[in-house]
C-alpha cells in the first residue's frame, strides 16, 4: 500500500489572515518503506513572510521571490498524491492551507477522508503527554538533531519514522514480488543443491583434537 508523508511551511498560521504556503514536501511510502519518489518545492507566496514564521523556517521574502507559484506546480503535486493516503502531523493546519491554495485557482480540494493525522493518533495513544513531532521523536528515539529549523522534507523524514512507531509497526514489512507456491512445485523436478560428499578426518587430526579439548577444559572461562 502506498502512502504519502506530507508537510508544508507557510508565511503564517491562519489562512483567514491571508497566509500562504512557501514549501511543500512529500515522501512516498510503499508498505511503510520510503521509496525514491519525492515531491518538493519552494513557492513564491506573493506576500510577505511573518516574523514568527521566519523564525520557524528561515525562508526570507528575497529567497522566495524567485520561486514558482503554486499554480505552476499544482498539477505535478496532485498527480503525486493521487489515490494515496496522506500522512500529516496536525493535518488541520496543512490541509487548510493546501485547500486554500487549491480554492484560489479553482481546483478540487483535498478530502480529509484521505488523510491520516498522526497528531490525533498520538493524542489518543498518549493522553496528557507531549505529542509534538520533537516530543514523539524523543519518545521513539528518532534522531532529530538535524532539525535546527522546520523544513518540509526533513520533517517528512522524521514523521515517516514516528508514524511506523505510532502504529506499532516496528519494522517495515517487506513484500517480495515473486513468491513460490510450494503446493504447485514438484520438488522431484529440481536438482538438489546440497553436497553429499563426506569428508573423513585422519587419525592424526582426531588425536590433535582430543589434546586441544583437554587444554581448553582446563581453562577457567568464568
Amino acid at each position: 500500500m502506498k502512502e504519502i508523508v506530507l508537510d508544508t511551511e507557510t508565511t503564517g498560521l491562519s489562512v483567514k489572515d491571508g497566509h500562504r504556503i512557501v514549501e511543500i514536501g512529500c515522501i512516498e511510502l510503499d508498505n511503510l518503506i520510503p521509496t525514491k519518489n519525492v515531491f518538493h518545492c519552494y513557492l513564491n507566496p506573493e506576500r510577505k513572510v511573518s516574523e514568527s514564521a521566519l523564525k520557524v523556517h528561515g525562508y526570507t521574502d528575497e529567497f522566495l521571490s524567485s520561486k514558482k507559484k503554486f499554480i505552476d506546480v499544482v498539477d505535478d503535486f496532485l498527480k503525486f498524491i493521487d489515490g494515496k493516503k496522506i500522512i500529516i502531523h496536525n493535518a488541520d493546519f496543512d490541509i487548510s492551507h493546501l485547500n486554500n491554495e487549491l480554492s484560489l485557482i479553482n481546483k478540487k480540494t483535498i478530502s480529509k477522508e484521505n488523510v491520516i493525522d498522526t497528531l490525533e493518533i498520538a493524542r489518543n495513544k498518549f493522553p496528557g503527554a507531549g505529542i509534538s513531532l520533537d516530543a514523539l521523536c524523543k519518545r521513539f528515539r528518532v534522531d532529530n538533531t538535524r532539525r535546527k529549523t522546520h523544513t518540509a522534507l526533513l520533517d517528512c523524514e522524521l514523521l515517516s519514522k514516528v508514524y511506523i512507531n505510532l502504529i506499532d509497526q516496528k519494522e517495515p514489512i517487506f513484500q517480495f514480488k515473486k513468491q513460490i507456491d510450494l503446493g504447485k512445485v514438484n520438488l522431484n523436478n529440481h536438482k538438489k543443491v546440497y553436497s553429499k560428499k563426506i569428508i573423513k578426518i585422519s587419525k592424526e587430526e582426531f588425536e590433535l583434537h582430543k589434546i586441544f579439548l583437554k587444554k581448553q577444559l582446563k581453562k577457567n572461562f568464568y
